[in-house]
């Protein structure tokens, strides 16, 4: 499948696994890394919203310097009892993060901002994510893999931390950190993007 687009699209995301999934769909595009602070208000427990701002203030930043572009840019948080997970500091973090889900269910949200050529369109996903029960060995062994410690919440869906997983309900893809379904959607509906099909 391949896309064409009749302007530069770029992904202001320095995240690997965001860049080979979109790379996957033979969209073409371009990176450029927002450096701009993670961090937004939180109103009413709303993390979709939460989710949403923090998209949007990344994509913001990289339209400033490519005014030429369609900027596309995401946000992923994990959530457990009205608490935000990030990415964990320290081993024992990552160790207490697995714990906490042990056997329960959280959710995943990313949030998606698209911006640029009179366009600004911003919308969230969320996946509930339900762990096995974990033995202490099992965590122990996954934290001392070194995957943990990059990424929300301290563990990959699609590395080793599959292990961890019981069952997953939503959009898969939205856990690794880009709800392609969604966003390719919403890159057609606007003309971004269109399929290229045989003659």
């Amino acid at each position: 499948m391949e896309f064409m687009t009749n302007m530069p699209i770029v992904l202001a995301s320095g995240s690997p696994r965001r860049k080979e999934l979109l790379g996957n769909l033979g969209i073409p595009f371009e990176t450029m890394p927002s450096d701009v602070e993670e961090d937004a208000e939180l109103v009413n427990g709303d993390f979709n919203d939460y989710v949403q701002k923090l998209a949007k203030k990344k994509a913001t930043a990289v339209s400033q310097i490519r005014t030429d572009a369609v900027i596309i840019a995401a946000d992923t948080i994990v959530v457990f009892g009205g608490e935000v997970y990030p990415k964990p500091s320290s081993i024992e973090q990552a160790e207490s993060f697995l714990r906490t889900f042990s056997s329960k269910t959280h959710s995943v949200f990313t949030g998606v901002s698209i911006l640029g050529s009179g366009l600004s369109s911003v919308f969230s996903v969320e996946t509930k994510v339900t762990f096995k029960e974990l033995d202490d060995q099992l965590i122990r062994a996954y934290v001392e893999s070194g995957d943990p410690m990059d990424k929300a919440g301290g563990y990959g869906i699609q590395t080793a931390g599959a292990l961890l997983v019981e069952k997953v309900e939503g959009d898969y893809l939205n856990v690794v950190g880009l709800p392609l379904a969604k966003l390719v959607e919403t890159l057609r509906k606007e003309g971004i993007v269109q399929l290229k099909v045989g003659e």
